[in-house]
């Protein structure tokens, strides 16, 4: 236990990953690991309500408990952004914890998803008779997604306890992953393990002299300038066609937060990878329909004010840095993005306020698919609204 002050502390020089948290920022750490967080149920299933260090604690327990060596616990992603610099422009909705464990096999990832879902057991409001419910029960009515990766490079799974407004308690369970971030203002992870030994031992309440010494890791290398990017608000990573994706989807919504690039001629050549390597894991048009209607629902909650400006971003980037597609693709992504944004707007009744905007209700050829069943595409010149008479022919968004 020592005191520190409001400035974080570096490890072995600036170009150290490491560094150790001040006061103000074990304080907004404690304040989210404590938080009661709501786990909405569907249908009829009952609201559980949870802290995440209970949850944490719960599932570290019976991981030991079946022999899987749990190495080390993190907070990841935004809410770890936001515990080092609070008004990053970045919020955090999902709350990201991460489980350093060894999977080996197929009976270890079993038995972690086993195990988080019978920790929802303890949860349950009382007066739940829980003998008759079902792990599959429990998936289908608190899980919003669960997802297993296994191959030569990565070993992980990942488990999403659902809230309707969007704070989502994400449980990922990492054996190994090759790429852990996608910028430098999301590359930061909390060492928990300190915290979670003090709230098991400790008798007293946390104080600026008395707490325990946390430690912060930047997984893109430099935790200085890492933390600098966040509080500057500016866009940087390295290896862009390494991401999944390419970091495209991401890139623009950092754009639509504020943030800028670091460098304008670098970011130029980045953009270029990020949509070539968009374009390599999403080449047809309704994978890249499904990864966008995935990435709005879980982004947008809340905000959902904010898809036209991500889609007009996504749709500027897409337009001025794509080079790997012919013609006709380009313009089935840019009809895609614009019919989304369009769908943005009727959401939100602004369509039939805008005038001067010539739409054409003819299909593109793809949506003979049963996918885009529920669509016309729309051809919209020069911005992406439609006059009021025009609104009655659109169907609702699926």
């Amino acid at each position: 236990m020592a005191e520190q002050d409001n400035v974080s502390v570096s490890f072995d020089g600036e170009n150290s990953s490491l560094s150790v948290l001040s006061w103000e920022q074990v304080r907004r750490l404690d304040t989210i690991l404590t938080e009661i967080i709501p786990i909405h149920g569907r249908w009829s299933f009952p609201t559980l309500e949870m802290e995440p260090r209970q949850i944490v604690k719960i599932v570290k327990r019976r991981l030991q408990a079946k022999q899987i060596k749990v190495r080390e616990v993190r907070l990841n992603g935004s809410a770890a952004s936001h515990v080092l610099h609070e008004d990053s422009g970045l919020g955090y909705k999902d709350l990201d914890l991460i489980f350093c464990v060894e999977l080996k096999g197929e009976a270890e990832f079993q038995i972690v998803k086993d195990i988080v879902l019978d920790c929802l057991l303890d949860f349950l409001p009382e007066g739940v008779n829980k003998e008759k419910i079902t792990p599959l029960t429990l998936k289908e009515a608190y899980v919003q997604k669960m997802v297993k990766v296994c191959n030569d490079s990565d070993r992980w799974s990942l488990i999403s306890l659902s809230n309707n407004r969007g704070k989502n308690m994400e449980l990922k369970f990492v054996d190994s992953l090759r790429r852990q971030f996608e910028f430098s203002v999301d590359s930061f992870q909390i060492k928990l393990d300190s915290l979670l030994l003090f709230y098991a031992c400790s008798e007293n309440p946390m104080s600026a002299t008395f707490h325990p010494t946390i430690v912060g890791e930047s997984v893109y290398g430099d935790f200085a300038a890492a933390l600098e990017h966040l509080q500057q608000r500016l866009i940087c990573t390295r290896n862009p066609e390494e991401i999944r994706g390419g970091g495209l989807l991401k890139y623009c919504h950092l754009l639509v937060r504020g943030f800028r690039a670091a460098s304008e001629v670098e970011m130029k050549l980045l953009q270029r990878y990020m949509c070539s390597r968009f374009f390599i894991d999403f080449p047809d048009i309704r994978e890249q329909r499904r990864k966008l209607e995935a990435y709005l629902q879980n982004h947008f909650v809340g905000l959902e004010e904010r898809k036209y400006d991500y889609l007009m971003t996504l749709q500027g980037v897409v337009s001025e840095s794509t080079v790997c597609l012919m013609g006709h693709e380009r313009r089935q992504t840019q009809t895609l993005i614009s019919t989304l944004a369009l769908c943005a707007l009727a959401e939100q009744n602004l369509i039939p306020t805008v005038t001067n905007v010539t739409c054409f209700y003819h299909p593109a050829p793809y949506v003979q698919d049963c996918n885009f069943s529920n669509y016309y595409i729309a051809q919209v010149q020069p911005v992406f609204t439609c006059p009021q008479q025009a609104c009655s022919a659109w169907l609702p968004c699926s």
